[in-house]
């Protein structure tokens, strides 16, 4: 409860200085999960509350080359969100699969749109658990796409990615997969 009243106060006497004409980010003296600051809601760390899809990427050593999409797409804030969303989350090793030099090239600002759109196209409104993912089922996502779910033998696959592990989040479910969806 401290640490909640302190953190208000912090951001209340930074959101007080930029009030009065000083150019200062009122989040620069919140820190987030990674100790990296972040604009918006994003940057609100509450010990008490069950993580976001955000935090839960943040504290992900499997999940930084899609952190560090999301950042360079400027869409931190969307996965902070209330939600409900279902976001599936490729790993580091999905990305490593690319085609060399692709992921360089999506992080360039002049690609910016681009990277928005794949980072879209992972991200379904509504929570969806695993059970609920059906085979045959279409999903609507982001980006305007939508993407078909497949139930195998094996697991369940959405646009061909396999579900590799699921986590809930306070707005709603994560669900780990091994490759980076593509228009």
């Amino acid at each position: 409860m401290k640490k909640n009243i302190l953190l208000l106060l912090i951001v209340g006497i930074c959101f007080g200085c930029s009030e009065n004409g000083s150019t200062e980010d009122p989040t620069a003296a919140v820190e987030a999960p990674e100790t990296e600051l972040l604009p918006g809601q994003e940057a609100i760390v509450d010990p008490d509350s069950d993580p976001n899809i955000l935090q839960i990427a943040l504290g992900s050593k499997d999940h930084t080359t899609l952190v560090a999409a999301v950042k360079a797409a400027e869409q931190t804030t969307a996965l902070a969100n209330n939600g409900p969303l279902t976001v599936f989350a490729p790993t580091n090793a999905a990305f490593a699969a690319l085609p060399e030099g692709t992921v360089d090239n999506l992080l360039l600002p002049e690609n910016k749109m681009t990277l928005i759109s794949i980072i879209q196209m992972h991200a379904a409104p509504g929570s969806y658990s695993l059970a609920q993912l059906k085979d045959g089922q279409s999903l609507f996502v982001a980006s305007g796409h939508n993407v078909k779910v497949e139930v195998r033998e094996d697991g369940t696959y959405v646009h061909g990615a396999k579900i590799l592990g699921t986590v809930n989040a306070a707005n709603g479910i994560v669900h780990v997969v091994d490759k980076v969806f593509t228009p």
